[in-house]
């Protein structure tokens, strides 16, 4: 059974956890009305995925 020989300290420990954390989002232009929307999602202005509308904005509001 492996065991460890020696007690990792901390500060192997936090080095090796030093890349874990999590990135922050990533935002793009809407190639439609130019505000800023999440990358693969929906553009939550004016309802278009691409080049296409998937939701009609003026049911939502």
């Amino acid at each position: 059974m492996a065991v460890p020989k020696r007690k990792t300290t901390k500060s192997k420990r936090n080095m090796r956890r030093a890349h874990d954390a999590l990135g922050g989002t990533q935002a793009q232009e809407c190639p439609n009305c130019g505000e800023l929307k999440r990358s693969h999602h929906v553009c939550d202005s004016c309802g278009f995925y691409g080049d296409r509308e998937v939701l009609d904005t003026a049911e939502v509001l």
